[in-house]
């Protein structure tokens, strides 16, 4: 590929999937790089400069924000070079490009983007968000989705069958105008990004289909379909959240995360389907049966599935989970739950999730402040593991390096002192031996002297307890205690009986 400059004018950043942008239009634009393709085969260039920002509303882009240092980007640059020239050759009016995210970076800040490789849509006044797996397929089903109406209209029954057998989940609005229809409207631009909608009339619903008003929304799954209630159901926008998937389906990470966004708790049987056991058929069978039969109690709040291996989830609650088993997930504040006990009977799993529900359940995990650094913790730990089990060289280089440097600084900064002292004193002609003989020396002259001192003590004890006898006609008095203190120029020997032995008679701490 190679590389044409294009303008494109800042936008205001939004949290949302859909991204407005009405005021930056008039802005003054930034210089930016994309990669444009073709439809031939090899990519491309497109002709020459042109600005970006007076096109933004006539064409619709696909672009891949992108960092030239990351892994996930160059696995996904072969990918997106398929996805650009497919569409073009489809015949698709999506236009494809990719920006350098970290040389625009405030660009990159205005249209939201906070990971690499983020791939938007641009279309009119919006940005969307795309989410699910980098494969060549699933993008462009993305992109043709979203480029085209936010509501398509089937005008035939066959048309209408058609479309129910491609989609595994379908939206449907069934009337004529109405305020209804506005809102459906509305919704459909805004969540167009995860699933199609579709407008009919009544007589394209096959006979089997019956409403009881109109008009009506309805979402045809699992071989069946339900209808809208806005009293019970809520808004327009929550209940089609909530039903944009089949009630019991295959869950991987990017799946887990999308059920995030719907605020369902995911219930999900853990199977290894390399090895497939009885137990584990078992389990997967019970939580289907939990969701075809008790869509009623449950279908509001749980969204049920099975996932191949545990690896992930344990990645999630940084524990270990076993398989088979099942476990409901809170993907909004990282909670989990699990059964106290293996689960045998369908009555047994009802229980479980009642449980739940009702809060008598004991959660696990969360996000606070505790759990926070655990995941810290825990995900350094995943780093350096996953390094050294790809490539033990490189771990032992990258970990093993810094560590040999912080070792000898260490070293260095604790024997620094004494390589100093024995520097002062080569300096002045000692060695180790003759400083050791000095000390020994000094040592024996203090030991003398304190011995010296301690005799002239001995001699004035002696001969103020005579004394005392003497002047007491007591010469059976014993000193069984003293002790001594030394002033600046003056030995002051303070004295103690403890005890006193006077004709059977005892005294105590009587001053001499």
């Amino acid at each position: 590929m190679c590389k044409c400059c294009v303008q494109i004018s800042r936008y205001k950043h939004s949290r949302s999937s859909v991204l407005t942008a009405r005021e930056a239009l008039s802005s003054s634009g930034a210089v930016l790089m994309l990669w444009l393709t073709s439809g031939n085969a090899n990519p491309v260039c497109f002709s020459s400069l042109f600005r970006f920002k007076d096109s933004r509303m006539e064409d619709v882009w696909l672009v891949d924000f992108y960092a030239p240092w990351c892994g996930y980007c160059k696995k996904l640059e072969p990918v997106w070079q398929e996805v650009g020239a497919e569409l073009t050759r489809s015949g698709s009016p999506v236009r494809v490009g990719k920006m350098d995210a970290t040389a625009y970076s405030g660009v990159a800040s205005d249209f939201g983007v906070r990971g690499y490789p983020t791939i938007k849509l641009l279309k009119g006044e919006l940005a969307y968000n795309y989410k699910g797996p980098r494969t060549k397929d699933d993008i462009i089903e993305f992109a043709n989705r979203v480029a085209g109406p936010a509501v398509r209209s089937l005008p035939s029954r066959q048309m209408f069958e058609h479309v129910l057998k491609r989609h595994s989940v379908l939206f449907l609005y069934v009337g004529g105008e109405s305020p209804l229809k506005e809102k459906y409207t509305d919704v459909a631009s805004e969540l167009i990004v995860y699933t199609y909608f579709f407008s009919a009339s009544e007589d394209v619903l096959p006979e089997s289909v019956a409403l009881h008003e109109l008009p009506s929304v309805v979402v045809f799954k699992d071989g069946t379909y339900f209808t809208y209630d806005e009293y019970e159901d809520g808004s327009l926008s929550s209940w089609v959240n909530r039903e944009r998937f089949q009630s019991y389906l295959p869950i991987d990470g990017f799946t887990l995360y999308e059920l995030g966004e719907t605020g369902k708790l995911v219930a999900i049987a853990v199977t290894d389907e390399k090895d497939p056991t009885e137990r584990s058929g078992r389990l997967k069978g019970l939580i289907q049966r939990v969701a075809a039969e008790h869509r009623d109690q449950f279908n509001r709040d749980f969204q049920f599935g099975h996932m191949d291996g545990n690896d992930y989830i344990n990645s999630l609650i940084m524990g270990e989970v076993s398989v088979p088993s099942i476990i409901i997930l809170n993907t909004s504040n990282e909670q989990y739950f699990v059964p106290a006990e293996p689960v045998e009977d369908l009555e047994q799993l009802l229980r479980f999730f009642s449980s739940v529900l009702d809060g008598s359940a004991p959660a696990f995990g969360g996000d606070g402040i505790f759990q926070r650094i655990k995941r810290v913790a825990y995900d350094a730990r995943s780093t350096v593991m996953s390094v050294f089990r790809s490539s033990p060289l490189l771990g032992c280089f990258l970990f093993g390096l810094p560590l040999g440097v912080i070792s000898l600084m260490c070293y260095g900064i604790c024997t620094a002192e004494s390589d100093d002292d024995t520097e002062l004193m080569k300096r002045d002609g000692f060695t180790d031996e003759e400083e050791d003989e000095g000390e020994e020396e000094e040592q024996q002259q203090l030991t003398a002297g304190a011995e010296g001192e301690e005799d002239e003590d001995r001699e004035k004890i002696d001969l103020v307890c005579e004394n005392f006898r003497t002047s007491l006609g007591a010469p059976h008095v014993t000193v069984l205690s003293y002790k001594s203190t030394q002033t600046q120029t003056l030995t002051v020997l303070k004295w103690k009986v403890f005890v006193l032995k006077i004709n059977n008679h005892y005294c105590n701490n009587v001053p001499l």
